[in-house]
């Protein structure tokens, strides 16, 4: 793609106290990109996506959204995560409130979208991803990816332009995996932009336009799904994917 990218993250570093979660990351996403980011525990992804969505501050680097940098002030950090959506791996849905209002909240409180407007667009992204019977509906009586379809939905009615998936599917029981994995699919073939670390590496390898292999806190690798699994270069890659083929 040879369009602008929205979102280019520049030499981006982060430290908890003395250790370095993240070295010199730099990468693009462009509209209608899938990248999954793999790599062991420990390698950063989960923090480099935090730092994205300015859940953690870096301490070097740039993120910019259409060119601008989001770590200066003055940045909207609201309206930004409205543009730069979340879908976190436990949910952060509303205990207290139905599926439904888990969904309009944003779009009333953020984008300023009038009631009948927010739950119009609530129950369209809810029906999206197969949840519109269980619209009223409290967490605590939906199954696991159940409650991950809503926060999905939740997502996408801020009607973002890059969605952030932070291992979406690592607390679902096995059963419920593939549901998620369904959703996930075909937000894809709608041509959703999308940043998912993930340990499904079938989804990894055949849903991505690019894959990013992290390791150290370091982006070690990169390239198209087939360059990634089945052409690595670099031998770290190699032993990782070669671990999870043995599961």
């Amino acid at each position: 793609m040879n369009q602008d990218p929205i979102l280019e993250i520049n030499h981006l570093s982060k430290m908890f106290g003395q250790n370095v979660v993240l070295r010199d990351i730099d990468f693009r996403v462009s509209g209608g990109d899938v990248i999954s980011i793999i790599g062991s525990s420990g390698s950063g992804k989960s923090t480099l996506l935090r730092c994205i969505n300015l859940l953690e501050t870096p301490n070097g680097g740039e993120i910019l959204f259409h060119g601008r940098n989001v770590l200066e002030s003055g940045t909207n950090i609201a309206q930004y995560r409205g543009k730069v959506g979340m879908v976190f791996q436990n949910f952060n849905l509303f205990s207290h409130m139905t599926a439904l209002k888990n969904c309009t909240i944003g779009p009333e409180l953020v984008l300023k979208l009038k009631e009948d407007e927010a739950k119009e667009r609530a129950l369209y992204y809810l029906n999206k991803v197969g949840m519109a019977p269980y619209i009223h509906a409290k967490p605590k009586q939906l199954s696991g990816g159940q409650k991950q379809r809503v926060a999905i939905a939740r997502a996408l009615a801020m009607e973002p332009e890059i969605l952030l998936f932070d291992e979406p599917t690592s607390a679902l029981d096995p059963q419920m995996v593939g549901e998620v994995l369904t959703v996930m699919r075909n937000l894809a073939s709608e041509g959703l932009t999308m940043l998912v670390v993930t340990h499904e590496m079938a989804f990894a390898r055949d849903v991505s336009s690019h894959v990013v292999f992290m390791k150290d806190g370091i982006l070690w690798e990169e390239g198209t799904p087939d360059q990634i699994f089945e052409h690595p270069t670099k031998i770290e890659t190699q032993e990782f994917l070669a671990r999870f083929r043995e599961h």
